[in-house]
């Protein structure tokens, strides 16, 4: 009984799962970023399209990385193909980025944040916390020391205070 009682001992007190912030992403500008460049800053990760009804948040997520870049939040942009609403090139993407919206905030290539080809990331934060995106602009908030502080879904908008209100505790 007591063996028992150790071993379900042992299996609660497992840590959760670790969040892959070594994972490379294809950086659009050429290269690759991984999230764990911007260990101790809190990250907001965005799966975004080009072709969607939420695409005008590109101008929230703009002007939220404006207002609080220099406190240390960054803001990237994760363009997936998974909804269908996205520009087929990851150059078409980024001239209508920044020619539509002027992004100057980071920004992958084209990725898989969903199924069984989503990137590592998003596999973690699935294992860790149970969320998957289910639809375009949903957003993940990396606290500082590399946890999930908090997620949002599509029609939460980039500088609404449900939103600002998770990130601000975490800043500089």
């Amino acid at each position: 009984m007591r063996l028992i009682l150790v071993i379900l001992a042992a299996i609660w007190t497992l840590p959760a799962a670790a969040l892959d912030l070594n994972a490379p992403f294809t950086n659009i500008d050429g290269g690759t970023l991984k999230l764990s460049d911007w260990a101790g800053q809190p990250v907001l990760v965005v799966n975004t399209a080009s072709r969607c009804g939420f695409t005008d948040q590109y101008e929230g997520l703009q002007a939220l990385y404006d207002r609080y870049q220099s406190r240390g939040l960054i803001v990237l942009a994760v363009p997936s193909g998974d909804f269908r609403q996205e520009l087929a090139s990851n150059e078409e993407v980024k001239d209508f980025c920044t020619l539509t919206y002027g992004i100057d905030l980071p920004m992958t290539g084209i990725t898989s944040v969903r199924g069984a080809h989503a990137h590592p990331f998003y596999v973690s934060v699935a294992k860790d916390v149970g969320f998957t995106p289910a639809w375009n602009f949903n957003k993940i908030l990396i606290a500082p020391d590399g946890t999930v502080a908090a997620t949002f879904g599509s029609t939460v908008r980039p500088l609404s205070s449900i939103l600002t209100d998770e990130i601000e505790p975490l800043l500089n």
